[in-house]
């Protein structure tokens, strides 16, 4: 590690200190005072349109700095209530210009017309607009000077024509979707891009360049705009849904007759509390969500991350989602989970009680949310703010044992807060900021207090500072600290949790405390960029804790981790005859837990090509040394992994053409463990508006350890009293994405998703830990102890006539098919209002077989009984 410094400092002293590339750009852009109405229709005939427009665009692809090979002509007006933007794409070959249909916010290969709005003038944040030629829409936010985020949604209108001259486009965003102080007279920050699909030319005012970073605080002046009050928002979106369940219960279920119906009423408000403050908040809100997520064959002890989908929790999300994330635009990780302070998925969960064992359960699949509010924005001398407040419902589940039947209490009612404010400085060069999340539950039920904390709170500091003028280097960290509450049986429990083993017997670090009634820990991460110019440099260290808990409205992978890594890139970005850009990584990374056992370690190369005609190739190898290993064994001793390789390489054809593939495979190589998996996907357009995708993929993972179980048995001296029990196992699975997108019109779209799984894991030489900080293992049926196979599992006697106590282990081979899928069809009958019509059906079948039959695990998803859900769902938008 002091040899990687020395080279790390080594190299920072022949760096240069200034970006040896500018661009001219034009000082200012002149709003126009609208005198006359604007009809939103795509043909500029208003007088205002006639005046010259904005003509001054640069290339930024595929020739940087270069005239557009086609001309655009930009104008910006606007009146008391409203922007206008109106565009002008000549194009010498009109029957060329790209008109592919898609859904909203979900960018494909197209003709685009995009403008960037910073109405803070902050130079860090703003919003975009996005218009294709076809008339699609799309919309989002613009984040830490580099970074956008499509998760919201703004009612705002505008349309196309195609001519003999090329496409026109008229926008109009109301001030009432824009967030800006209250002044006499306006500067906003703006930018205009223009996409030409056919070419993959992308046309700016200004642009960032290849080898630098930094976007929204180039933009231009946006001045002109006056005598202006930002209007108080107020939008409300009542809606009614109804839902159909038609699934195949047990025979004999009291709860279930294998259908039933859900009608439901909510209403979401959007309140502006100031110019610069906005409240969103929900009444019996419908948390349905429109995609499924995937299903998954989860082996390991870290719990699966789903992906937010839900509106109320996805839009404004980024100021969230950012703690720990600002200042630099790179964020390596290797071995480092960064943990979530925020997890928005934890409100509405499934709930999280016991059940009972009897012959019939009706239980929630989710928590009701009561009601839910937020609040983001700016106040005072540009800090930004945002709060989330939430109450779910207590849920109770019924059963029936024999002829007894009885309700339970399965989560108790909540509450959840989370808190975040950050203030930036000396235009956005320093910031400091702060994040706190607290969850704390009303037990009517003390059962539940062995099962669940009482009360949970996280609190943290971010911030970051660049080290000189230019931008070039810049320093990010963050800093947490997490503290749980609850009785002696709940802390006992979550100190042996996956997340913390604190009973492991061979560390001096962590220890089982009992009596305790609370667990906290702390946890954070440095980065040091360097992100301008062709050579680039990421350094970071970070830890948490073994105590760090942010997993009742957060969530991590791992604790007790000591982690560290410098990487180096460099960019090769002016096109020639045999490629467009070349990037060369490398890195070495180091992680140890908090008695210092080196447990991951690597050094990593990756590279990326892409060719004059568009294709491109990725690559990466990776080679680990021996490294002790803290998991294996589950809260047990030490192991270790030996000597380790991994390979991959991607194929990726040219996005433009009607059939575009990507195709790749991954190999690691080790003694004990060995990985192969192949993926590719194909995307065929056979229209301007539909486009069929499949992502079929193979892996095959076999390990010569893989944990069954673990048995307390006093004669295992050598292990601590236990005996860690393990087989070898090999993996095989199939899974596939399959979709077709199919846009009848910018406001209607048709689409089906369907994800089909199988997943087989035989396992065999069944055997246990021989001694700690080893890959020994006494393997059953050698040595004196023996193995006899069951009905259902399997019986060892470790050491034969010996005095070691039996132990026995169900079968664990599985065979596991699933077929998940939906069918959206999405109507935007007015602008703000929609009509979604939802099928989802989802189907899944088990055995305890380990071999992989491909046809007959599909004869069995096709016989599999298929529960199928229809929901309807109607909003209606009103602004006042």
């Amino acid at each position: 590690m002091k040899a990687g410094l020395r080279l790390f400092f080594t190299i920072l002293s022949f760096l240069p200190l200034a970006s040896v590339f500018s661009q001219t750009a034009p000082s200012s852009i002149v709003a126009v005072r609208a005198t006359e109405q604007i009809t939103i229709d795509g043909n500029l005939s208003e007088a205002i349109w006639q005046r010259a427009g904005y003509m001054e665009f640069k290339q930024r692809d595929p020739n940087q700095g270069e005239a557009p090979s086609e001309k655009t002509e930009v104008w910006v007006a606007y009146d008391n209530e409203g922007l206008y933007v109106a565009a002008k794409m000549y194009d010498n070959a009109p029957d060329s210009i790209m008109t592919r249909l898609g859904r909203r916010d979900n960018f494909i290969t197209s003709d685009y017309f995009t403008i960037f709005l910073d109405p803070y003038h902050d130079k860090r944040s703003g919003f975009y607009f996005s218009v294709s030629a076809a008339g699609v829409q799309y919309d989002g936010i613009l984040e830490n000077d580099d970074w956008d985020n499509s998760s919201w949604d703004g009612v705002w209108e505008s349309k196309t024509q195609i001519d003999n001259q090329g496409w026109t486009v008229e926008i109009r965003i109301p001030f009432s979707q824009l967030r800006f102080h209250q002044l006499e007279k306006y500067v906003w920050g703006v930018n205009f891009k223009r996409d030409i699909g056919r070419k993959n030319e992308r046309d700016y005012v200004v642009y960032t360049p290849r080898n630098e970073s930094g976007y929204v605080s180039r933009f231009v002046d946006l001045v002109g705009i006056d005598n202006v009050v930002p209007p108080r928002q107020l939008e409300i979106l009542p809606y009614a849904t109804t839902r159909a369940e038609y699934t195949h219960p047990t025979p004999g279920n009291p709860f279930n007759s294998g259908s039933k119906y859900l009608p439901g009423l909510g209403a979401d408000l959007k309140l502006g509390l100031s110019s610069n403050l906005t409240l969103n908040a929900t009444v019996n809100p419908d948390f349905g969500q429109v995609e499924v997520d995937p299903a998954v064959v989860n082996l390991s002890d870290v719990e699966t991350f789903f992906q937010e989908k839900r509106p109320f929790f996805i839009e404004g999300a980024g100021l969230f989602n950012n703690f720990g994330f600002g200042g630099a635009n790179n964020f390596w990780g290797f071995n480092w989970g960064s943990p979530d302070l925020f997890y928005s998925r934890r409100i509405g969960r499934a709930p999280q009680g016991s059940l009972p064992s009897a012959d019939f359960v009706d239980s929630p699949t989710g928590t009701r949310i009561l009601g839910a509010g937020k609040i983001t924005g700016k106040v005072g001398d540009n800090i930004n703010i945002g709060m989330i407040q939430a109450i779910t419902s207590r849920e109770f589940a019924e059963y029936q044992d024999g002829t007894h039947r009885d309700k339970l209490e399965i989560e108790p009612l909540t509450y959840y807060g989370v808190f975040r404010g950050q203030k930036e400085f000396n235009e956005g060069r320093q910031a400091l900021g702060f994040m706190s999340t607290y969850a704390t539950r009303n037990f009517s039920d003390n059962r539940l207090r062995d099962e669940l904390n009482a009360d949970a709170v996280s609190a943290g500091i971010d911030g970051w500072t660049f080290l000189d003028s230019d931008k070039m280097w810049v320093v990010t960290g963050w800093g947490a600290f997490t503290r749980v509450s609850g009785n002696p049986t709940k802390i006992l429990a979550l100190q042996q949790s996956s997340q913390h083993y604190y009973q492991r017997p061979d560390v001096s670090h962590v220890h089982i405390d009992s009596a305790a009634t609370s667990l906290s820990g702390y946890a954070g991460r440095f980065y040091l960029n360097k992100q301008k110019g062709n050579f680039k440099v990421n350094a970071a260290f970070g830890f948490i804790n073994p105590g760090f808990d942010a997993n009742d409205l957060g969530f991590q992978w791992r604790t007790d981790m000591i982690n560290s890594h410098i990487a180096f890139s460099y960019r090769w970005t002016e096109p020639t005859d045999y490629y467009r850009q070349i990037n060369l990584n490398t890195a070495v990374f180091r992680v140890w837990d908090f008695s210092y056992n080196l447990t991951g370690a690597g050094y990593y190369h990756s590279g990326y090509m892409q060719f004059p005609n568009y294709y491109s190739v990725n690559w990466a190898y990776v080679y680990n040394p021996a490294v002790k290993n803290s998991r294996r064994t589950r809260g047990g001793p030490l192991t270790v992994n030996s000597p380790g390789r991994e390979y991959n390489l991607y194929i990726n054809s040219d996005d433009r053409k009607t059939v575009v593939f990507s195709i790749g495979s991954n190999l690691y190589d080790a003694d004990w463990d060995k990985e192969f998996s192949l993926n590719s996907q194909i995307e065929w357009k056979p229209s301007s508006n539909i486009s069929f995708q499949i992502s079929p993929n193979f892996q095959r993972s076999q390990t010569l350890s893989q944990w069954i179980n673990v048995f307390d048995d006093a004669t295992a001296k050598g292990t601590f009293g236990k005996r860690y029990v393990f087989g070898e196992l090999d993996q095989k699975t199939f899974s596939a994405s399959i979709r077709l997108n199919w846009t009848f019109t910018p406001q209607l779209s048709l689409q089906l998703y369907v994800q089909p799984l199988i997943s087989s894991g035989s396992y065999v030489n069944f055997k246990e830990l021989a001694q700690p900080k080893t890959y020994d293992f006494n393997v059953y049926g050698k040595n004196n102890s023996t193995i006899s196979k069951t009905s259902d599992g399997y019986i060892v006697d470790p050491d034969g006539n010996g005095p070691a106590t039996t132990l026995s282990f169900s079968n664990p081979n599985f065979n596991f098919t699933s077929l998940r899928g939906n069918a959206v069809l999405r109507w935007e009958y007015r602008p703000g209002s929609t009509l979604y019509l939802v099928w989802t059906q989802s189907r899944s079948d088990y055995e305890n077989d380990g071999q992989f039959d491909f046809s007959r695990s599909m004869d069995r998803l096709v016989d599999a009984k298929a529960d199928n859900i229809l929901m309807l769902k109607f909003t209606y938008w009103w602004s006042m």
